[in-house]
């Protein structure tokens, strides 16, 4: 009878202890999953309260689009100011605004078309060769102004000119093949292109024709180069 109700007893109080920490098991977990997806949530709308902030951040003026448009052109080459310009004006960029811009980059010498004729004639003239008449015809596409260009393409003159052309020529004739006739045509042409006088390409692969070979020499010496320039010079007016 004793052992029954102890059983009793302490069976009840076993069952009690255990439900009582069930539920405190289960609370807490059920708690702490509850917490987690609270938390969550919580981030998750202050993140989408924050969205349409971060996207309503100011844009650009147009005189700030105008001048990253400048600074992009310029990081690849020297620019003029018509190029830097046009480039704008691709862009939609209003007339007052370009030369609002351009008017401040000319103050502070981040554009100075003088300088940049006169760098470009330098480096083509005895980089690549070219003579004056190519040379202006490039500045001009560039939209350097007349007299600027004028002034720049002072720096190369009639003897600069023939000096760069019989070492064109020179270079050429080192792999020249063919007739003397023959070459001398195509070495006359190819300083045509590159915008030198007719008188100053005859003289020049004329000379070097003479100092070639006894076949070459013989060619060249039977060539009137005042008479080919002329010639040249009425076709061209």
């Amino acid at each position: 009878m004793a052992g029954g109700r102890a059983d009793g007893v302490a069976g009840g109080r076993a069952d009690g202890v255990a439900g009582r920490r069930a539920e405190s098991s289960a609370g807490g977990r059920g708690d702490g999953a509850a917490g987690r997806r609270s938390g969550v949530a919580g981030r998750r709308a202050e993140g989408a309260a924050d969205a349409p902030a971060r996207k309503a951040s100011p844009q650009q003026s147009e005189s700030e689009r105008a001048r990253e448009i400048c600074l992009h052109q310029l990081a690849a080459r020297p620019r003029t100011r018509a190029e830097l310009a046009k480039a704008m004006a691709r862009k939609e960029i209003s007339e007052e605004v370009i030369a609002e811009v351009l008017d401040r980059y000319d103050e502070v010498g981040i554009i100075d078309d003088a300088a940049f004729a006169r760098a470009w004639v330098s480096s083509r003239h005895h980089g690549r060769g070219l003579a004056r008449r190519a040379l202006a015809n490039e500045l001009r596409q560039r939209g350097v102004d007349a007299e600027v260009a004028s002034e720049a393409l002072g720096a190369v003159d009639d003897e600069s000119e023939a000096a760069i052309a019989r070492a064109l020529v020179d270079r050429k004739l080192r792999t020249a093949t063919g007739t003397p006739e023959a070459v001398f045509r195509r070495l006359v042409a190819m300083l045509a292109r590159k915008g030198y006088p007719a008188g100053i390409a005859i003289r020049a692969v004329k000379d070097a024709l003479a100092a070639r070979d006894e076949e070459a020499a013989e060619f060249a010496a039977a060539v009137d180069a005042d008479a080919l320039a002329d010639q040249a010079d009425e076709a061209l007016s």
